[in-house]
C-alpha cells in the first residue's frame, strides 16, 4: 500500500471513531418549547371535542404540526452549529426514533379501526419515549432522561381511568416537552 493510501485510510479510521465518539446535539430547546405548547393547546381542543374520532384528528393534526416544528428547529440548530442532519450521529439519533415512531403509527391505526381509542395516551406516551431513549443514546443524557420520563407516564396513564388519557398527554407532550425544552436551550443551546 503506498504511503497515501495508508494516510488516507488512517484518516477515514479517525473520522469514523471520531463521529461515533461525537454527541448528536441538533436537540431543539426552543423547538421543544413550541413542541409543548402545540400539545397544551391540542389537549385543550382534544378535551372540546363531541366524538373519540375528532379528538384522534385533534391530536393527530397537533403531532404533525410538532414535528415539522421539531424538524424545522433541529435543521436550524444543527446549521448554526455548522452541523448537518445527515452525520453519521444524525442517522444513527433518527433510526432510534423511527421504530417506535412507526409501530405507534400503526398500533394507532389498528386500535383506531377496531374503535378502541381509551389506551392511545398510553401507547403514544411509551413509544415516544422508547424512541426519545433509543435515540438519545447518541445524544446530550437529558434526551434519555426526557424518554424515560415518557415512558412513565405511559406506564401511568395504562393505570388510571381512561378519562385521564388528554391530561397525561398535556402532562407528556406539553409539561415533559416544556421543561427539557428550557433545560436544553439553557443548557446545550437553543
Amino acid at each position: 500500500m503506498s504511503l497515501g493510501g495508508h494516510a488516507a485510510e488512517n484518516l477515514t479510521f479517525i473520522r469514523q471513531t471520531m463521529e461515533r465518539g461525537a454527541t448528536f446535539t441538533a436537540i431543539p430547546g426552543t423547538g421543544g418549547c413550541v413542541m409543548g405548547g402545540i400539545a397544551l393547546a391540542a389537549a385543550v381542543v382534544g378535551s372540546w371535542q363531541p366524538t373519540p374520532d375528532r379528538w384522534l384528528l385533534t391530536w393527530l393534526g397537533a403531532a404533525a404540526i410538532a414535528g415539522a416544528v421539531g424538524l424545522a428547529a433541529m435543521a436550524r440548530k444543527a446549521r448554526h452549529a455548522g452541523a448537518t442532519l445527515t452525520g453519521a450521529n444524525a442517522r444513527r439519533f433518527a433510526a432510534g426514533l423511527a421504530a417506535p415512531f412507526v409501530a405507534g403509527a400503526a398500533i394507532t391505526y389498528g386500535l383506531w379501526a377496531v374503535g378502541t381509542f381509551s389506551v392511545m395516551p398510553a401507547v403514544w406516551l411509551l413509544l415516544y419515549g422508547a424512541g426519545l431513549l433509543t435515540g438519545g443514546i447518541v445524544s446530550v443524557p437529558a434526551v434519555r432522561w426526557i424518554g424515560a420520563l415518557f415512558m412513565l407516564f405511559g406506564v401511568a396513564a395504562l393505570l388510571t381511568p381512561p378519562e385521564w388519557g388528554n391530561v397525561w398527554l398535556a402532562l407528556g407532550f406539553g409539561g415533559l416537552q416544556l421543561g427539557f425544552g428550557v433545560y436544553i436551550a439553557r443548557n446545550h443551546g437553543g
